[in-house]
Formats: structure tokens, sequence, C-alpha cells
């Protein structure tokens, strides 16, 4: 159709996917997962490989320091927590990036299948500090480690369960697109786990046992601390969390 002035009228089609494709920092895909390319290469997708840096170099501080130390029970504690959170950090990176329906199908199974493994080692290094405080008549949840901690624990209870029924037990929410309304909480709450986690890694450099055996160094804990958050935020979808426009939930989480 021609205007008055006789040049004929350009329509704008919005192009679908890219407002979903756009990550909190760069430009649209920049933290996509390319056509055809396997999940796993979500792992090292744009800032993901700062984010492995330092989830591993966490993980390592923690490990050598057990391990160059005589390993009792308590031993057990650090080490399934640090490897709790290392498997966690593969589960948000490996989401984060899909975006076509079938890829968020499977990243989401594989989101379940890690973060359970996740919890598992979390819950269990849980079970460890608990039977060792008991054991020794010791004192419980005064430390700030430990106060943040089960704040934390907490929180990932609550984030597992919702995340969980929202997505393979709708019905109990009344309805499917009720169930879909939590997945931007479901997505924002998970960050918020994050980021206490690796509060919570720090705030144990300060107890006793840290300072008398383990000397993990505080200053590693938080360069690696902030290079998880620096490669993992980046990559956050702002769409999905409602910062700029608006999309419809479709079904699997995406991140």
């Amino acid at each position: 159709m021609a205007s008055t002035t006789g040049i004929p009228e350009t329509t704008l089609i919005p192009q679908e996917g890219n407002g979903e494709d756009e990550p909190l920092l760069g430009r649209a895909g920049d933290a996509a997962q390319g056509e055809g390319k396997p999940i796993y290469y979500n792992l090292i997708i744009g800032t993901a490989v700062i984010a492995q840096a330092g989830i591993l170099l966490l993980t390592a501080s923690v490990w050598a320091s057990v391990f160059l130390n005589p390993r009792i029970l308590f031993s057990a504690h650090p080490l399934l927590n640090s490897g709790g959170l290392l498997v966690l950090t593969q589960s948000i990176l490996l989401l984060q990036p899909t975006h076509t329906p079938e890829q968020k199908r499977k990243g989401t199974v594989s989101h379940f299948i890690l973060n359970n493994l996740a919890l598992d080692a979390l819950v269990a290094g849980l079970i460890v500090i608990e039977y060792n405080k008991i054991s020794h008549n010791g004192i419980h949840f005064v430390s700030a480690h430990a106060i943040l901690g089960l704040i934390t624990y907490i929180l990932l209870g609550i984030q597992a369960l919702v995340g969980f029924t929202a997505y393979y037990v709708p019905q109990l929410y009344g309805s499917v697109d009720k169930a879909k309304s939590l997945y931007k909480w479901h997505r924002l709450s998970g960050y918020l786990v994050l980021v206490l986690l690796l509060a919570t890694v720090a705030a144990a450099t300060q107890t006793d046992y840290n300072k008398t055996v383990l000397d993990i160094k505080l200053w590693a804990i938080l360069i690696s601390a902030v290079l998880v958050l620096v490669g993992v935020l980046p990559r956050i979808k702002k769409q999905k969390l409602g910062l700029s426009g608006s999309v419809k939930p479709n079904g699997a989480f995406g991140q």
C-alpha cells in the first residue's frame, strides 16, 4: 500500500524469538543455544567460561584445603557442599541459553536431573554437619555461616518443590497457565539461592574450624564468587524476568 507521498509504506513485523534471546548484557542471540548444537555446548557459551573458571577455582580451593589436612567425618561437609554448588552452577549454565521449545524441554529435564544431584549433595552435607554437632554436643546455628546456610537450605527446598510441581504437576496450582505464571519467580529465586550459596561459602572461611584447620582463604572465595556471578548474570534473559517487554511462558523454564 502506497502513502500519500507515493512512497510505499513499510510494515514493521516484529521478529519472534529475538526479544526472548536478549541477555542482560550483549545483543540478542549472544547467549543463545545454536540450532543443532548439543546442550552441553551451553556450558561454555558467552560468559559461561568465566563462571566455569570461578566455580572450579572455588571448588578446588575447598577440596585442596580439605585433602591437605587429616580427614575426619566433618571433612565430608565442605566436600559435599562445594560439590553440590558446582553441579548447581552447571545446571543453571546448561539451561540459560535454551530458547526453542525443544531446547527448553531438553534443558528443563537436564536442569531437573542436575538440580536433584546438587540437592542430594547439599542435603548430605547438612546431615553430616548436624550429626557432627549432635555427637559433640555442639551449638547449632550460631555463626553467620550456619544461619546463612539454614536460610539457603529452606529457600532451596521451596525452590525445588515449586519448580518440580509447576512443571510436572501444574494441576496443583489450578491450571497450567497459573503454574506457568510462577516461572519468573522460580528463575528469580534460583539466582537468589546461587548468591546465598556463594555467600555461605564465604562466611565459612570465618568459622573457627576454618581459621585453625582448613585455612580456606576468604579472598580466594570472593574472587571465585565474583567470577561465577560475572559469568552467570549477563546471560540472564531479561524478558523472562519481566525486565523488558513481555514473553508468554511456553511450557519450559529457560533462564
